[in-house]
């Protein structure tokens, strides 16, 4: 399959350039590190272990940081019609996937509550008086969660799917950390696997109160978004003029023809939503509809570089940004239908980057159903 190999802005809440462009739910409530409770000792244990757990491992071959100068070269070649991170941004390095697998870090509590909160709060169309089940700072009226609902299923369709995509990416990521969690560290070696005590926490009905469930349905939402995706984007990668271009002509060829049978895969499978359904009332209030989805998203990627965790940063950016390439396939059907068969794109392209985030994306969704059947499997060998 294509290289893991992924370049990945790992930009901390430091590089704002001032406070008020932070989003106000990363903000802590308390900024005195120097108080008692600052100075837990178990606290400050669960922090070292968790910068122990979550730091990246930039290790990488001369090879292959030849292999990405060449890349670059060949990237600056092609006809571009998306916006570019800064690739040459000192706050950028390339990062091995294989040696950074998505998995517990030990990153929790406020800290990653906060985040979560912002990306909810402030960009699921959601006004403050409207609270979302199990949220700490919710009145004790709104944890059934009925009135939530209520207002969720009053939306217009484009903004329930917006909520449904949010909370399936999250779902996803909390089953890859509960399937592969530190069970124990002896002598410097750690142990993973799947954790059924936070498995249950998070998607049990009766400890998450109804939550649950309706978390994993969003995730297989997710999965049928995202698996449409691929299926609207085949005829892009299909063209003689697209070779996935690293340098080594006998392993493109390998890669394309793989990609290739994976689209013809998702052809064959019949798919569950039509994206022709949403943006289709009046033309100008489509268009400002859609433009506000775009907008909200982009924001959501703005804030996971607010992440704390370095590894957690990178795949929570990773599986947005894959979120946002396959939403953008799926509203340019048309630009992709007219593309040329031999000569550069004109109105639609790809970057290295975004088919990147998109095919890992796509490979952490997978992930993630494979993982939910062996947890049903364990809860029923469990009983």
């Amino acid at each position: 399959m294509w290289s893991p190999v992924q370049r990945v802005s790992l930009m901390s809440s430091t590089l704002f350039s001032s406070p008020s462009k932070i989003p106000v739910g990363i903000k802590a409530g308390s900024s005195n590190k120097y108080s008692k409770v600052a100075n837990n000792t178990k606290e400050l244990e669960d922090c070292e272990q968790a910068n122990k757990l979550g730091a990246i491992n930039s290790t990488l071959s001369n090879q292959s940081k030849e292999a990405f100068i060449d890349w670059a070269r060949y990237d600056d070649s092609q006809d571009h019609f998306c916006e570019l991170d800064d690739e040459r941004s000192p706050a950028a390095q390339y990062v091995d996937l294989l040696l950074n697998p998505e998995r517990y870090t030990g990153y929790k509590g406020s800290s990653a509550w906060r985040v979560w909160n912002s990306i909810y709060e402030e960009n699921c169309f959601k006004p403050r008086s409207v609270y979302r089940p199990l949220n700490p700072l919710a009145p004790s009226r709104g944890e059934d969660g009925e009135s939530f609902y209520t207002w969720l299923e009053g939306l217009c369709l484009e903004k329930r799917v917006f909520y449904k995509l949010i909370s399936g990416l999250h779902a996803s990521i909390n089953l890859h950390l509960c399937a592969n969690y530190l069970l124990e560290e002896t002598w410097g070696k750690p142990s993973w696997g799947p954790n059924m005590k936070e498995f249950k926490r998070r998607f049990d009905p009766v400890e998450t109160k109804g939550e649950g469930p309706r978390r994993l349905k969003n995730l297989y939402f997710l999965y049928l978004i995202e698996l449409r995706a691929l299926s609207k984007v085949a005829p892009y990668f299909e063209r003689s003029i697209v070779d996935l271009y690293t340098g080594n002509g006998e392993e493109d060829a390998n890669t394309k023809t793989l990609l290739l049978n994976i689209f013809q895969d998702t052809k064959s499978f019949p798919m569950h939503f039509d994206e022709k359904s949403m943006f289709a009332g009046d033309k100008k209030g489509a268009k400002s509809l859609k433009e506000e989805f775009r907008l909200h998203f982009k924001n959501i990627s703005r804030i996971m570089d607010c992440v704390g965790c370095d590894k957690c940063r990178l795949w929570g950016k990773l599986q947005t940004q894959g979120l946002g390439t396959a939403l953008k396939i799926l509203f340019s059907e048309k630009e992709i239908q007219k593309l040329p068969e031999n000569s550069p794109s004109k109105g639609f392209q790809l970057t290295r980057q975004e088919i990147v985030a998109l095919l890992n994306a796509f490979g952490r969704l997978s992930t993630s159903i494979r993982e939910l059947q062996n947890f049903k499997v364990l809860l029923q060998h469990s009983r």
